[in-house]
């Protein structure tokens, strides 16, 4: 199956931590203080559920989590995290065909849109969007390579990051969509941006016209 990371759900983070020592993690938890109090969130593709942890740290109760992920290994991980008071309802499905019938306050999506092709970016991109509260906000965490001297390194490390998980979870994507593109024409302001591991990872908190 395309894009599950059934196989290599063992080993994650260990491996991302090996790579990238906390970048990933710093990276996520720099955008999470824009959580309000209260507020309905969906994680889409929230792999070992990490970031669930981190949330309950800023956000210890009264927060309702719907929480996305196609690995089906993955998500028996994320169960077990510490969640705090947190309301959390785990969904095993793909972002690309997910429906909701109701709306949420903030969509997280953390090194999710990595795994598509721009035609399924954008079909994931339209219907997380569509489910976004007018005003709402996305926090978004990626890879980024930067057209700049010295950083070849990037377009390097990506492609074997392509190569290997091609491999193990039939990631379909052989370079990044454009997001910032998407974004750009549905209208959404940038309210926020860092970068970690020396460019090669963005957090962007963007608001919903």
């Amino acid at each position: 199956m395309k894009n599950n990371y059934d196989r290599v759900a063992g080993f994650y983070d260990g491996l991302s931590k090996l790579v990238f020592g906390n970048a990933l993690t710093d990276a996520q938890r720099s955008v999470l203080h824009f959580i309000p109090e209260r507020a309905n969130i969906l994680i889409a593709g929230g792999g070992t559920g990490a970031v669930l942890e981190e949330i309950s740290r800023i956000r210890p109760y009264n927060i309702d989590i719907t929480y996305i992920e196609m690995s089906e290994k993955m998500l028996d991980i994320a169960r077990k995290r510490d969640a705090g008071n947190n309301n959390v309802r785990f969904i095993h499905a793909a972002v690309e065909s997910f429906q909701s019938a109701h709306q949420f306050d903030v969509i997280i999506t953390s090194f999710l849109f990595d795994n598509f092709k721009q035609d399924k970016a954008e079909v994931a991109f339209q219907n997380l969007h569509n489910i976004l509260i007018s005003n709402g906000i996305w926090l978004f965490t990626d890879f980024n390579v930067e057209e700049k001297p010295g950083k070849f390194w990037q377009k390097w490390l990506l492609k074997s990051m392509y190569l290997f998980f091609g491999i193990l979870s039939e990631v379909e994507a052989k370079k990044l969509p454009d997001t910032a593109m998407l974004f750009s024409k549905a209208g959404f302001k940038t309210i926020f941006q860092r970068s970690f591991y020396s460019g090669f990872i963005n957090s962007l908190v963007y608001q919903k016209p």
